[in-house]
């Protein structure tokens, strides 16, 4: 019996834990990546896509296409790039090969979000894990996006917990704040996976160690772009060497391989005003006192608790 693997489109700004979300992804056999769509961020659009492009040869996988997407928010500029997070080159500095730029799709993002969602209507997630600018940009021009994808999984925000890059927000709302407000009122499905849960899956050194010891080059590759990310990002969040576990996180719960303990159905919005709550993600969690049952109307689930067991599933899908 041919096994039904389901059709993803990633949308990210290919740093150090988008290419661990693509390679868990890569590794999961109910999963077909079919396309890539790269955005500012974690470094400019177009270096994010050629960091996807190194990351997809490495896993043999030249034939998923990779389109150049968004290089500023929907208003404004952009006003950081997190090299200081994954480093100059996106990839922690660990020395990658760039890749070949005559690789790139000759599509945009846009366009190549929307043959996906054409190609594999009622059928396709995206899973989005940068800015959500080109999500956004396609809704606006091809509106029927809505009716043919199955939803979108995002990471992204933070419910009730402090943001981190701003007291209120995370880095990929805060980023492109109207944008993330037109894909979660969008009206299709979403998924929201926030500093909530992704602060709380936690890589350690004895983790970078067990993927350095296998020799094979997937895990020998996420052990050397960590490094520069346990010690800037790990150190700054959590006072020692570690990491969150945000995108792959996020591509854990989309493939169902981590189901969060607390994950209702509950309304949001996004700040988009220019005060210092710009960007925080205002999910209304006061059910929380009846069990968090689901809100009426509420069309995006949120990843309130997991149960901590995800970076040994993470190491398992990396084959280490």
């Amino acid at each position: 019996m041919t096994r039904t693997r389901v059709p993803v489109l990633v949308d990210c700004d290919t740093g150090v834990d988008d290419a661990i979300a693509l390679l868990y992804l890569l590794g999961h056999p109910d999963v077909e990546i079919v396309a890539v769509t790269s955005v500012f961020g974690n470094n400019r659009a177009r270096t994010c896509a050629l960091n996807t492009l190194s990351v997809l040869q490495l896993a043999g996988r030249n034939d998923i296409p990779v389109a150049v997407g968004s290089e500023r928010p929907l208003v404004g500029e952009a006003s950081y790039l997190a090299t200081h997070v994954h480093g100059s080159d996106g990839l922690g500095d660990a020395g990658i090969a760039p890749a070949d730029p005559g690789r790139l799709s000759p599509l945009s993002a846009t366009e190549l979000i929307a043959e996906a969602a054409a190609r594999h209507a009622g059928e396709l997630r995206i899973l989005a894990v940068g800015p959500l600018t080109n999500l956004a940009r396609a809704v606006e021009a091809h509106p029927e996006l809505v009716g043919q994808v199955r939803d979108v999984v995002i990471m992204g925000g933070a419910a009730d917990v402090a943001g981190n890059q701003s007291p209120a927000a995370e880095a990929n709302i805060i980023h492109d704040p109207e944008a993330a407000q037109a894909v979660i009122a969008a009206g299709w499905e979403t998924t929201l996976v926030p500093l909530d849960v992704t602060m709380t899956e936690l890589l350690t050194d004895d983790h970078r160690a067990a993927l350095e010891a296998t020799g094979a080059p997937i895990p020998r590759f996420v052990a050397a772009i960590t490094d520069f990310y346990f010690e800037r990002y790990g150190k700054d969040s959590y006072g020692h060497r570690c990491s969150p576990c945000h995108d792959a996180l996020a591509a854990a719960i989309l493939t169902g391989e981590m189901v969060p303990t607390i994950f209702p159905r509950l309304h949001l919005e996004v700040d988009c005003t220019d005060g210092p709550g710009r960007g925080a993600t205002i999910v209304d969690t006061r059910g929380r006192w009846k069990g968090f049952p689901d809100q009426e109307g509420a069309t995006c689930r949120v990843a309130l608790q997991t149960d901590g067991t995800f970076p040994g599933k993470l190491l398992a899908r990396l084959g280490a």
